[in-house]
């Protein structure tokens, strides 16, 4: 299986690559995003360690069913060869109505056939009034003339 764009990254495809995981993750379905890792990709996430595909889909049901209304904007920090770094912000409430914005830096490490093998992510939780949000969009997808992390100052 490929997932094109593929290593080495250039800025353009570097850029293409987060955009298509932003777009997977604001879909909020733990299947499709465990198919951009490899089969046996390893991660960190904030204190937790997830192997493989099938704890990744587990690990993002048990987040999506905590973290409501989530809203991600990614952005490409550097990239080299076959790593991209990127830092990025979401937004989501908590069951009691508490908002808050998460910010973030992911490394990603891919395979030849682009999928992503490693994931290492550094993540901060700040409570927010509901009328400090930025991200309005409906739920899914960030329309393209949405502002990016830098154009709202994050």
């Amino acid at each position: 299986m490929s997932r094109p764009p593929l290593p080495p990254f250039t800025d353009e495809t570097a850029a293409q690559k987060a955009r298509m995981a932003e777009d997977a993750w604001n879909s909020r379905d733990p299947e499709r995003v465990a198919l951009a890792y490899t089969p046996d990709s390893v991660w960190r996430n904030r204190a937790e360690f997830v192997r493989g595909r099938e704890e990744i889909a587990a690990f993002l049901r048990r987040k999506w069913a905590r973290e409501l209304e989530y809203r991600l904007i990614k952005e490409v920090w550097a990239h080299q060869g076959n790593r991209i770094a990127v830092r990025f912000a979401y937004e989501w409430r908590d069951d009691s109505g508490q908002w808050f914005r998460s910010y973030g830096n992911e490394n990603w490490e891919f395979d030849e056939a682009g999928l992503m093998r490693r994931r290492i992510a550094s993540i901060n939780d700040l409570p927010i009034a509901e009328a400090d949000r930025k991200y309005h969009w409906p739920l899914g997808r960030r329309p393209d003339d949405h502002p990016s992390l830098s154009d709202l100052g994050l």
